[in-house]
């Protein structure tokens, strides 16, 4: 069932294939405000569940900013002390957690600002794609506020333990080239460009076996975790349903006919 939005300030749409979700707060350079995380949180799921959407790309309105990190006008009301923090934290733990739930490859659309909790945001994505003038950063330490451990893990496991020192003790921004460079994003594309590229790399995933790619994002996510054992448990069982699969007959029957197959994800 499509989600029922409470705000405006969080869009989506599918189209070929593609869930596109948008974080449209383009005044405030899209800030994360807490409405928006109950957002983020209904249209992952729905993306999740959708038979319609192959591949989610996240991307920010207003070509400013992909998200320039949480609301901090919302912080006195919303995040004023430990009690207040916790249930912000809460929600938002929520929202992001769908995102990483997603078992389908989610992209990165990056335009100008991916800072704070809008890094974080990207660092749920399978790869990040950004322009030559996107910039990013953790300015926490500017801030006195902390981040929790999983948004701080996926960032050493990205860029390594060193190198997220840097970026979160010295709290400074990162070139595009520099974040290309140590891994924290994975392609850059001009302004003029970058919306085809990205709908092309897409459309090359949607057309690729749907549970072949569930099963590679399991175990790629398996490994990064520590490889426990009810997770590779899991990505055994993924594995199994891909050699079930009738995409995994049509695959076969395609490679000997000699034509692009046409797979379903059953």
């Amino acid at each position: 069932m499509k989600p029922n939005l409470k705000t405006d300030r969080m869009t989506y749409e599918v189209e070929d294939g593609v869930g596109w979700m948008v974080f449209n707060n383009p005044a405030r350079h899209n800030a994360l405000s807490l409405e928006m995380w109950q957002a983020i949180g209904d249209i992952a799921s729905y993306f999740n569940e959708s038979d319609h959407v192959r591949v989610v790309v996240l991307t920010g309105a207003g070509g400013k900013a992909f998200v320039s990190g949480a609301d901090i006008s919302e912080f006195d009301k919303q995040r004023s002390n430990a009690e207040q923090k916790a249930e912000y934290a809460r929600i938002s733990t929520q929202g992001n957690r769908e995102l990483v739930n997603i078992s389908k490859p989610v992209l990165a659309l990056i335009q100008g600002y991916c800072i704070g909790g809008g890094l974080g945001t990207a660092l749920t994505a399978d790869l990040r794609i950004a322009t030559p003038d996107s910039t990013f950063g953790i300015p926490a330490a500017k801030l006195g506020l902390g981040y929790e451990y999983e948004n701080l893990a996926k960032l050493a496991r990205c860029v390594g333990p060193a190198r997220a020192r840097d970026i979160l003790f010295s709290a400074r921004f990162l070139t595009a080239q520099e974040a290309l460079q140590c891994g924290l994003i994975q392609f850059v594309f001009e302004r003029d460009e970058i919306r085809d590229r990205v709908i092309d790399y897409a459309q090359q995933m949607v057309k690729n076996a749907p549970l072949t790619i569930q099963a590679a994002k399991q175990a790629l996510n398996t490994f990064e975790n520590g490889g426990h054992k009810e997770d590779i448990a899991l990505v055994n069982e993924l594995v199994n349903r891909c050699f079930n699969s009738e995409d995994y007959k049509e695959g076969r029957v395609a490679f000997s006919e000699k034509r692009t197959p046409i797979f379903t994800g059953h």
